[in-house]
C-alpha cells in the first residue's frame, strides 16, 4: 500500500519528465523490440483467455442450468477450464519474457555503469558519496528491472484487460455497461481515500518506532548507559521514553482501526456495484428487455469484479510513473557525467623501452577555481635517479606524484613521460611503466597469491618469490601455513600494517614499472616495521628511476635531489647538506621531524 502514494521528498524531487528522456529510456528496450512486442502479444491474449471464463459463466447459468443440458453444462466448464489453464500458462511466458528482457536490459545498464564509473577520474571518488556510487550500481538499476518486469507490463495488463472487459460488457448489454464503466472510478476513490489515511499513520507509527528503537540504542549501550550514570540523567531519559513509547502505543491503537475500517470500506464499496448490477439488470430483464438473461447480468456483474483491480492500479498510474522516471533520471545523471581522464584521438604507444625520465613544466594544478593546489611546479627526473619530495602537511607532495599516471590532469603547464605530454601518452601504457606504493595499502579480500598476481597475472612462483624478496616480506609468507595461499581477509584485515605495506611493494615491484613512486609507504607504522620496509626500499632506489615523498631521514638521504615543497610551490631544491645550511624550510624540518625519528629510532 505504501507504494501507492508520493513521499513528500519524491513530491518535491520529481523529475522533468521530457521527450529526449522517453526516447533515452526507449534506446535500451529496442535491441529487444521483437520480444517486447511477443509480451504485448501474450499480454493481450492473456487478458483475454483469463476474462473468457466470466462470459463463458453466463452461458454455463443460461444453456447449462437453466436449460437442464447436463452435456452443456460439463462442456462449457471443461471449456472454461480449458481457457483458464491457456490463460495462465500464457501468463507464465509473459512472465518469463518480462524477466528476460528485464534482465538483460538491467545486464547492458550495470555493465555501462560500471565501465563509466572505471574511466571517472579520482577527483570524482574522492568527492562523490560511495554509498550513493554503490546506490546507483545496485538499487537503482534493481528498481530498473522490476519497472520493466513489473510495473510497465503490469500497467499494459490492466489497460487491455479493462478494454477487453468494456467491450465484452458492451456486447452484452450497452445499459448495464455504461452503469458499470461509471460506478466503478467513483467506487474506487473511498477506497484510495482509506488506504492513504491508513497508510500516512503506517509512516507516522513507523517514524515513532524508530524515535523508540534510537532512544534505546544510544541509553542501553556500554558507553551511552554510563554516560547517562555519570550525568545522573536516568529520570530525564526514562521520562523520554516512556513520552514517545505513549506515542507509538497510540499511533499503533489507531492504524489497526484503521485497517479494520479500510477493510470495511473496501468490502461495503465493491459489493455495492455488483447489487446496482443485479438491480438495475433484473429491473431490465422483467420489464423492458425479455432477451436479457439471468447469464447476461452474471456475466456483467463477473466483468465489473474484475475492473476493480485494473481500475485501482492504474489509478496509482501517475505514483509509479513519477517513480519510474526520477529512477532512471538518477541514473542517466551519472551516465552523464564527463569522463575527464580519458585517452587523446591519437594517443601515443611508444615502441621503445620506457626510462621512467619525469619532466614538470611549470605546472599548475587545482582541484576548483577557488582553490590551487600546484603553482608553476617545474624539475626533471632523469632515468635511473631519484627525488625525494619533503615539505609540510598539505603542501602538495602527493597531489604532485598523482599528476604522473593522469589520476588527475594538470590545469596549466605540462608533465612529460619520457620527453612525451602524459596527456598524449596511452593511458595503459603510462600506468603499466608507473608504480605507486601509497601510505594507504589496499588488499583484495583473497589470498597473498591472489593479490601480488593482479600486478602480473601470469607471473611465475619463482617471479614471486623474487618479488617478495626484494619486499622483505618472503620470510613472512613462509612461515604462514598455506604460504602464499594464506588469506589476508577483507583489506588485508589478517595482517599487520608493516606487512600490508611490504606486501604492496612486492605487488608494485611484480609490475616491474620503468617509474616507481613511494608515497610516504612507512607514515603510520611502528618502527620495527619501518625498519623492515626501509630495508626493502633502500635497494630498490638505487636500481631504477625513483620518487619518494618521505619522512625519514634515511630515506632523504639515498636520493640524488631533494625536492622542498611549500604551499604548491618548490621552495628549496637540492642535496641535504646544502639544504641544511641554507636555513630555510628544509632545515626547519630537519631540526624538527627528521631529529625526532633521528633520536625515537636511537632511543
Amino acid at each position: 500500500m505504501s507504494r501507492a502514494y508520493l513521499t513528500d521528498e519524491e513530491k518535491a524531487n520529481k523529475p522533468e519528465v521530457t521527450f529526449a528522456l522517453i526516447r533515452r529510456i526507449f534506446s535500451w528496450l529496442m535491441p529487444y523490440i521483437r520480444q517486447l512486442f511477443l509480451v504485448l502479444f501474450c499480454i493481450l491474449l492473456s487478458s483475454a483467455l483469463n476474462l473468457f471464463p466470466s462470459v463463458l459463466t453466463g452461458r454455463i447459468i443460461d444453456d447449462g442450468l437453466i436449460g437442464r443440458n447436463m452435456s452443456v453444462l460439463i462442456r462449457l466448464i471443461l471449456l472454461s477450464l480449458l481457457v483458464t489453464l491457456c490463460g495462465n500458462l500464457v501468463g507464465v511466458a509473459q512472465s518469463y519474457l518480462n524477466t528476460w528482457i528485464a534482465q538483460h536490459i538491467t545486464f547492458d545498464m550495470r555493465n555501462q555503469m560500471y565501465r563509466h564509473l572505471q574511466q571517472m577520474s579520482q577527483r570524482f571518488f574522492t568527492t562523490a558519496n560511495q554509498g550513493d556510487i554503490i546506490t546507483r550500481m545496485t538499487s537503482d538499476i534493481d528498481g530498473v528491472e522490476r519497472i520493466i518486469a513489473n510495473t510497465f507490463s503490469s500497467i499494459l495488463s490492466n489497460a487491455i484487460t479493462l478494454i477487453v472487459a468494456v467491450v465484452m460488457m458492451y456486447s452484452r448489454n450497452w445499459i448495464l455497461a455504461t452503469i458499470a464503466i461509471v460506478i466503478v472510478p467513483l467506487f474506487t476513490i473511498p477506497t484510495r481515500h482509506a488506504g492513504k489515511t491508513r497508510w500516512s499513520l503506517t509512516r507516522e507509527a513507523q517514524a515513532c518506532n524508530d524515535q523508540v528503537n534510537g532512544i534505546l540504542n544510544e541509553t542501553l549501550s556500554v558507553s551511552g548507559q554510563l554516560l547517562v550514570k555519570l550525568f545522573g540523567k536516568e529520570n530525564e531519559e526514562y521520562e523520554k521514553y516512556r513520552s514517545a513509547n505513549e506515542r507509538m502505543i497510540r499511533l499503533n491503537i489507531r492504524e489497526s482501526m484503521a485497517g479494520r475500517w479500510f477493510m470495511v470500506v473496501l468490502t461495503t464499496f465493491t459489493s455495492i456495484g455488483p447489487m446496482l448490477i443485479y438491480l438495475i439488470g433484473g429491473l431490465l430483464m422483467m420489464r423492458y428487455d425479455a432477451s436479457l438473461t439471468v447469464g447476461d447480468i452474471s456475466v456483467m456483474v463477473a466483468l465489473l469484479g474484475r475492473m476493480y483491480g485494473p481500475v485501482n492500479q492504474l489509478l496509482s498510474f501517475h505514483v509509479e510513473w513519477i517513480r519510474s522516471m526520477a529512477m532512471f533520471t538518477r541514473i542517466f545523471d551519472y551516465f552523464d557525467m564527463p569522463v575527464e581522464i580519458k585517452n587523446a584521438d591519437n594517443a601515443i604507444t611508444p615502441s621503445a623501452e620506457a626510462n621512467g625520465c619525469v619532466e614538470f613544466s611549470h605546472v599548475d594544478f587545482s582541484y576548483d577555481p577557488e582553490r590551487q593546489i600546484l603553482h608553476d611546479v617545474s624539475f626533471k627526473l632523469d632515468s635511473g635517479h631519484s627525488i625525494a619530495i619533503v615539505g609540510p602537511s598539505g603542501s602538495g607532495k602527493s597531489t604532485l606524484i598523482n599528476l604522473i599516471p593522469r589520476l588527475y590532469d594538470v590545469t596549466g603547464g605540462t608533465v612529460l613521460f619520457d620527453g612525451i605530454d602524459v596527456r598524449q601518452l596511452d593511458l595503459s601504457y603510462l600506468r603499466q611503466h608507473v608504480g605507486i606504493v601509497s601510505q594507504e595499502t589496499y588488499l583484495f579480500n583473497g589470498t597473498i597469491r591472489e593479490n601480488l598476481l593482479y600486478a602480473r597475472p601470469g607471473a611465475t612462483d619463482q617471479e614471486l618469490e623474487d618479488a617478495c624478496r626484494k619486499a622483505n616480506i618472503w620470510d613472512f609468507i613462509v612461515a604462514q601455513e598455506t604460504g602464499l595461499d594464506t588469506l589476508v581477509g577483507n583489506r588485508g584485515l589478517k595482517l599487520s600494517g608493516g606487512e600490508k605495506q611490504r606486501l604492496s611493494i612486492a605487488r608494485v615491484l611484480l609490475k616491474d614499472p620503468a617509474l616507481l613512486i613511494f608515497d610516504e609507504a612507512t607514515s603510520a607504522l611502528d618502527s620495527i616495521s619501518e625498519s623492515k620496509i626501509q630495508e626493502a626500499i633502500d635497494p630498490i632506489i638505487e636500481s631504477r628511476t625513483s620518487i619518494l615523498i618521505a619522512h625519514r631521514l634515511s630515506t632523504i638521504l639515498a636520493a640524488d635531489e631533494i625536492l622542498v615543497v611549500k604551499d604548491g610551490c618548490i621552495a628549496e631544491r637540492g642535496v641535504h647538506e646544502e639544504l641544511v645550511k641554507a636555513g630555510g624550510i628544509y632545515t626547519e624540518l630537519y631540526e624538527t621531524q627528521f631529529r625526532r625519528a633521528i633520536a625515537a629510532e636511537n632511543g
